[in-house]
């Protein structure tokens, strides 16, 4: 089986030069990990492009929650989209959907063509729909070039059926990248049994802020007190080993 294209997710241009270094083929850029994942500014795109030896692929979300947009905020995705088409931007990373839970195939359809030349993926948008098998034959009559996925649950490995039938169904119409807590014990047996061509993770590990003075009075946005002194941050020897897994053959 030939060897799968590794894409990873990560937070910052700091996350951006540690997968790099590490080996990834190719990069999701996002902000705010915590929140899945929303659109980093423009400066850290821009010092990611500069950086880039791989393609840099930028998250278009821009807030957590659903992903049921206003109309005000679907502008601004089309807008951001355009915007990085001067940036040298490889690609962009969409998710739109409707009340009833089916891919929102208009704004879906505006968005990829904003963004072309680049290319396109979408997110995890499509794990949140009524029906996968549906939500795939939309996302190809929208042009989409590949769609993130953990077969609709929260990992991978409980997915794994759902990953390998819509891969099935996918054949050579758009690339099923496989997700959802992916590891260097079970990245080869996903790759393997739902036959995958692209995979993506996050290999993260949490150290200790450098700050001395800490004030207990105060936590901000709402996170726990001890979250304002942690940092989240890519484990470059993760994400080797995880890779190294997931291309043995």
């Amino acid at each position: 089986m030939t060897a799968p294209l590794i894409e990873l997710c990560v937070e910052g241009i700091d996350g951006f030069l540690a997968a790099q270094e590490a080996g990834a083929d190719r990069v999701e850029l996002c902000a705010s990990l915590m929140e899945g994942g929303l659109t980093p500014s423009l400066a850290t795109i821009r010092a990611a492009v500069k950086a880039a030896r791989i393609p840099v692929h930028v998250i278009i979300r821009p807030r957590g929650g659903d992903f049921l947009y206003s109309q005000t905020e679907f502008e601004t995705m089309r807008d951001d989209i355009s915007a990085l088409r001067a940036e040298g931007v490889a690609g962009v990373v969409i998710g739109c959907l409707t009340s009833d839970g089916r891919i929102d195939e208009d704004r879906t359809k505006a968005l990829v063509e904003a963004a072309r030349p680049m290319s396109v993926t979408c997110h995890r948008a499509f794990d949140m729909t009524i029906d996968a098998g549906e939500a795939l034959e939309a996302l190809i009559r929208c042009g989409i070039d590949r769609v993130l996925t953990s077969g609709q649950r929260d990992t991978a490995v409980e997915g794994l059926d759902i990953l390998k039938k819509v891969n099935e169904q996918a054949g050579d119409r758009i690339v099923i990248m496989g997700c959802g807590a992916l590891d260097v014990g079970n990245i080869k047996t996903v790759r393997d049994g739902a036959g995958l061509k692209e995979m993506h993770f996050a290999a993260l590990k949490t150290i200790p802020s450098g700050m001395q003075f800490r004030n207990p009075h105060v936590g901000m946005g709402g996170t726990e007190k001890d979250r304002e002194y942690e940092l989240t941050l890519t484990d470059t020897d993760a994400v080797r080993a995880t890779i190294a897994a997931a291309k043995g053959v």
